[in-house]
């Protein structure tokens, strides 16, 4: 399989996961003008396991490295499997309270919030399970990001005064699933084998990992979906003959594209992981909040024209990305 072997290619492999990750949300905003998220979300689940599933026929079954796709399944132990389906089952529910959240309040809330928290509290328990990096760096930089997230929410209260109970019950949503968001990528983590040039029995390589997570994720869609369906938080209620009388071929593929690069992201992370560990790979990809906020600010213009924007803004994204640079400087100190 394919195993990276610097902290370089690492670090290009979560800034890939952070673009993936701040981006897959867009094809929502554009599915969802036509019908209900619910439906839509039914597509993502299945664009991350098809993504899933072929890179670990690709990817994680060639080369003389770590063990193939297959055989890796094959010899997982039940705990491994277990704890990787678990991962995918929080990541499930943590993901459509956040994209309920983007519906009621839109991506530049809603992002940055729910995946800002998500990121402090991922940070430290990935780092407290596998302490790598110099912590000084690493919780300066997750500081500075929370920083940015409550310039975040200010700006948002300001170009939106006229919608406050709504977007008081987005944040609520976006706070609820940030904190479930913090702890699936543990879970994933604790399925994996620490060497995965040279992976031990019982544990996962990445790639496998990523599938039994996406089974995870798809099979608990019938449990936590089905609920949003029929007793939704916000917007109608939908139901599974939605699906298929009011969905059209070009519905179901922008839902498979959103699954597929979120996907890429979540594989490509921990692939990198191995030379970055858990607490620096996790906390890169999910600066995905910045890539959302400027999505949410520049294309679909959800801080409207209010006023006195623009310092915070800009005060917000340089938060933001001094945060992500001590947390890649953390690695190398």
């Amino acid at each position: 399989m394919v195993v990276v072997q610097s902290y370089f290619v690492a670090v290009i492999l979560c800034i890939i996961t952070m673009l993936c990750w701040g981006s897959w949300a867009n094809t929502q905003k554009m599915a969802s003008k036509k019908w209900a998220f619910q439906l839509f979300y039914w597509d993502y689940a299945l664009g991350v396991l098809i993504l899933s599933l072929v890179l670990a026929f690709t990817m994680g079954s060639i080369g003389n490295e770590g063990r193939s796709f297959l055989p890796d399944l094959a010899q997982a132990d039940g705990s491994a499997l277990g704890s990787a389906f678990l991962g995918g089952v929080v990541f499930n529910l943590a993901n459509l309270l956040i994209v309920v959240a983007i519906h009621i309040a839109g991506m530049a809330v809603a992002f940055p919030i729910g995946i800002g928290l998500a990121l402090v509290i991922g940070v430290i328990v990935n780092y407290v399970a596998t302490p790598l990096g110099h912590p000084l760096f690493l919780f300066a930089g997750v500081i500075l990001v929370v920083l940015a997230i409550i310039l975040d929410a200010i700006a948002y209260r300001k170009s939106r005064k006229e919608q406050m109970s709504t977007t008081t019950k987005g944040i609520l949503i976006a706070i609820l699933g940030g904190i479930l968001m913090g702890f699936f990528y543990r879970f994933v983590a604790a399925s994996m084998a620490s060497d995965f040039a040279d992976p031990q029995a019982g544990r996962l390589t990445p790639y496998t990992a990523s599938v039994v997570f996406a089974a995870g994720l798809v099979v608990s869609n019938f449990a936590w979906n089905s609920f949003f369906m029929y007793r939704p938080v916000s917007g109608e209620r939908a139901t599974y003959a939605d699906y298929f009388r009011k969905g059209d071929t070009r519905l179901h593929l922008t839902g498979i594209l959103g699954g597929v690069i979120w996907s890429l992201g979540m594989t490509f992370n921990i692939i990198a992981s191995g030379q970055a560990g858990f607490a620096i790979s996790y906390g890169l990809g999910q600066g995905a909040t910045l890539i959302a906020a400027l999505w949410g600010v520049f294309i679909w213009k959800e801080f409207g024209k209010a006023e006195g924007l623009k310092g915070l803004l800009a005060t917000m994204f340089l938060f933001y990305l001094a945060g992500l640079a001590l947390i890649i400087t953390a690695r190398l100190i």
